[in-house]
């Protein structure tokens, strides 16, 4: 049976007892994915639950768009839109969710928007606690059908100094890949970010869904382990809205879906690369870290213009830095531009703006890189023609934790 939402009203008990189990203060304002798992009493004592099957469990689709009972999940656009003037955007759009304990689950949004073309990069993130931020769809049996998430909380540094404790939701939702994004800064979000931006996106899939690692189930070692899938290719199509000029758009988009018993920045970091290239092959590699900094981990997948999924082993790419950036705001010196061989394919990336850091200390309890690339891609072997493309790249981890 599905849990009833609770009115955004009537969470400040809820946000009493979640915050202190949290150690935060402020509704919402947990660093959610840096927490461990809690043990702390339930108030309320939960009706026992049926087993979970042992893992891994197959992934079904669209039942599996949606929420999961796991320590950490989350649900991440990227992509690349092009005005009908001809400007050039990139963008994120992602939700988290974070299960730490008998506490109600807490949520996590960013927004990030690349104007390429404007040469300027700016973001804000969101956090809540509690059922009503998951509006997702479910059958008779209360089990998801998609998914529909609606962060509403201001980050609480801005209802601190003024702002509403909620806003319009950002929203994301969908199911089988026709998806939806609706987000936009309220006033108080774009002062803080200096600019005015909003998305509204329709999005579907050009390709089946590719399940990482052959089936969907990574093994990150001591990290523990994660369901993994991507939809690699979306078309997108809607408005974007830049201090106060509504643009309409299309583009190419990117979802990954990812869920699992794991803390996500609990110890090291990675490195993520996805990568669309013109003649229809999409590439995505990462990388883990561990705390030392040292790689312990990389796999990836190759999908073909047709859609044919192939999986990648740590020895079967090669990933070289070219170039690094520091941060004038955090100090941190993250890698900026790569070269990746996978067998006869070449790819060099190239950031569109050096400056596309975010720090989500205030929500993720992290400080991360995440922009939008120029591509350039190869295969010297069958052609001397170059291949196009879009990417996206995330790095994190790159100096002191929690700095």
């Amino acid at each position: 049976m599905r849990n009833t939402p609770v009115p955004r009203a009537a969470m400040q008990s809820l946000c009493v007892f979640a915050l202190v189990a949290l150690t935060v203060a402020g509704c919402g304002g947990a660093p959610i994915l840096a927490n461990e798992p809690l043990a702390f009493p339930s108030p309320v004592v939960p009706s026992p639950a049926p087993p979970r099957p042992a893992d891994p469990i197959p992934i079904v689709l669209p039942r599996d768009d949606g929420p999961h009972d796991r320590l950490t999940e989350w649900w991440y656009y990227t992509g690349h839109l092009t005005a009908t003037d001809g400007r050039r955007f990139g963008f994120e759009a992602v939700v988290f969710r974070a299960e730490r304990g008998a506490v109600p689950a807490a949520w996590a949004s960013h927004l990030a928007l690349t104007d390429e073309s404007g040469e300027r990069f700016v973001y804000a993130q969101r956090s809540e606690i509690g059922l009503q931020v998951d509006r997702s769809p479910r059958d008779a049996a209360g089990v998801p059908t998609g998914f529909d998430l609606q962060v509403a909380g201001l980050i609480p540094e801005l209802v601190m100094a003024g702002a509403p404790q909620f806003a319009a939701p950002w929203r994301l939702a969908g199911s089988g890949g026709a998806d939806r994004i609706e987000a936009a800064l309220a006033a108080e979000e774009a002062a803080a970010a200096g600019a005015s931006f909003g998305l509204a996106l329709d999005l579907r899939p050009l390709k089946p869904a590719a399940l990482h690692d052959e089936d969907g189930f990574v093994d990150l070692g001591p990290a523990g382990t994660s369901y993994y899938y991507s939809r690699t290719r979306l078309a997108a199509e809607g408005e974007l809205e830049l201090d106060g000029e509504r643009l309409q758009v299309s583009g190419i988009a990117w979802f990954d879906h990812q869920w699992g018993d794991f803390v996500s920045v609990g110890g090291g970091g990675w490195d993520w690369f996805a990568i669309n290239l013109d003649d229809g092959t999409d590439v995505t590699i990462s990388v883990v870290r561990d705390e030392d900094g040292l790689r312990v981990l990389g796999y990836g997948t190759v999908v073909d213009a047709d859609g044919r999924v192939s999986h990648l082993d740590d020895e079967d790419f090669v990933l070289t830095t070219q170039s690094q950036w520091q941060s004038p705001r955090t100090g941190r010196v993250w890698p900026s531009q790569w070269t990746i061989a996978i067998g006869d394919l070449f790819v060099s990336l190239r950031p569109t703006l050096l400056d596309q850091e975010l720090d989500t200390r205030a929500t993720t309890g992290v400080v991360y890189w995440e922009g939008s690339q120029v591509v350039s891609g190869a295969r010297p072997l069958v052609s001397d023609d170059e291949i196009g493309g879009e990417a996206y790249v995330e790095i994190t981890r790159y100096g002191a934790p929690g700095r």
